[in-house]
């Protein structure tokens, strides 16, 4: 019996140790951490340097609310993660999770419109699918339908506009025409909202679990940002998933040159070691709103010492074991080993992602990207297989979430290539015993 309820009654072993890229539980069976979590653990697990720095923040204190005190270790990571961010985002602000940070970021540039006499700004622009959090605020920003309909009547969703999914779409993500196509469709929604109401357009450089790694289409996240400039539209970029190096960049905007309003960093950014999260914007962004009367908006734990220290230190081994650049070469063998099972098994209809964010879709027919039939639960029991083999994926449904079955993976940064060998072998038996027994065979 367990006295603790998550999303479903499903149980899993108990965890007794994490080493690296791989786990044990309680039995001593031994796990390769293929997804890095739900993509956080970038560095791997029980990093000794990062624990020394643990070790040595809760030695001096493990708290100090920030109305009373500052600390060393939120004004060193705060230092660290703005000399990170392009020029002129040299503030920052630390909360304990992804959806905090979302809430942060558009409260944040709410409270800029008013400052700058622009209250008429409220409507924030987002994709479908997209994933930004499970709070009713990054909910409402949210395109995915299981996840915020239930919730519907209890918040204000916003608009949305398509994902760039080019691949479902039949046009060619290569052709810069693609990518003017779907940013248009942000500047004839922002006309059609009226644009002196629309505030800010928040999305992933790349795409996370709501979309199975997408990668834009050349062109489009250039052009989007040229749009929102246009017209005084915030541009917010989500990190959550792609920063801390995880798709062969520092940032996933760095791939494009990108100067957005406002950051927001989670997951990868403390690397599952402590909850952390944190927003950085730019200065006159944050001056005014300060100058305007402060901001109106907090959480308890909010620059919390030891969550800092081990911040840091992650960005320290980031550097030091040159994950970035590990994550891109790593990335590029992962893509080749991925495309090798996608000409194995023809029930893979797309390999997509950038670094070590990758991911592949199931599909019933490789040339129309018919998806498997959603009864199947495809995605959710090629999970269940890979976890018998000792190998942990992570799966979503990419068409609005209830359909298209996707597979991310992601293991940490640390990765090599016999740890690729590694999951590609497991992932090859994981789905040929699908295939099996699904009877997907005669379908595909």
């Amino acid at each position: 019996m367990s006295h603790l309820f998550y999303q479903t009654g499903q149980r899993r072993p108990v965890l007794d140790q994490a080493r690296g890229v791989y786990m044990w539980d309680l039995d001593g069976k031994r796990y390769l951490d293929g997804s890095s979590g739900a993509m956080v653990c970038n560095i791997g697990h029980s990093n000794p340097r990062v624990l020394d720095a643990m070790r040595r923040q809760m030695e001096k204190s493990t708290f100090g609310y920030r109305l009373h005190f500052e600390t060393e270790a939120s004004e060193s990571l705060a230092a660290r993660t703005a000399a990170l961010c392009p020029d002129g985002m040299n503030k920052v602000y630390f909360v304990s999770g992804g959806s905090e940070a979302v809430e942060s970021a558009i409260k944040l540039a709410r409270q800029h419109a008013l400052a700058v006499g622009q209250g008429a700004r409220w409507k924030v622009i987002s994709r479908a699918p997209s994933y930004h959090g499970c709070t009713l605020g990054a909910l409402a920003i949210t395109g995915y339908a299981p996840l915020s309909e239930p919730f519907a009547p209890m918040m204000r969703a916003m608009p949305k506009i398509p994902a760039p999914r080019a691949y479902l779409d039949g046009l060619d993500p290569a052709d810069p025409a693609t990518g003017v196509h779907y940013a248009a469709m942000l500047e004839a929604e922002i006309i059609a909202q009226g644009t002196e109401s629309v505030l800010a357009f928040i999305v992933e450089p790349i795409g996370g679990a709501s979309t199975g790694a997408l990668v834009p289409p050349v062109g489009y996240m250039q052009a989007v940002q040229d749009i929102c400039r246009r017209y005084g539209v915030l541009l917010i970029l989500d990190e959550v998933m792609t920063g801390a190096g995880r798709t062969g960049r520092f940032l996933g905007l760095e791939h494009w040159g990108l100067s957005p309003d406002i950051v927001v960093l989670s997951k990868g950014f403390a690397a599952g070691y402590v909850p952390l999260g944190a927003i950085a914007a730019r200065d006159d962004l944050v001056g005014a709103v300060l100058k305007g009367g402060g901001f109106q908006h907090g959480f308890t734990y909010a620059g919390n010492p030891l969550a800092c220290a081990a911040g840091a230190a992650v960005i320290d081994e980031i550097a030091r074991l040159g994950l970035v650049q590990n994550a891109e070469m790593m990335g590029h063998a992962l893509r080749a080993r991925l495309d090798g099972l996608m000409a194995r098994h023809p029930i893979i209809g797309d390999v997509r992602g950038k670094g070590l964010l990758m991911a592949f879709e199931l599909m019933a027919d490789h040339d129309t990207k018919a998806p498997l039939p959603a009864r199947l639960n495809a995605h959710q029991r090629l999970v269940d297989i890979a976890y018998e083999m000792g190998l942990i994926i992570y799966s979503r449904r990419t068409r609005d979430g209830v359909e298209g079955d996707h597979i991310m993976v992601c293991p940490p940064l640390i990765v090599t290539e016999a740890h690729l060998d590694e999951i590609t072998d497991t992932l090859d038996a994981a789905l040929t015993r699908l295939v099996d027994e699904l009877a997907l065979s005669e379908m595909v």
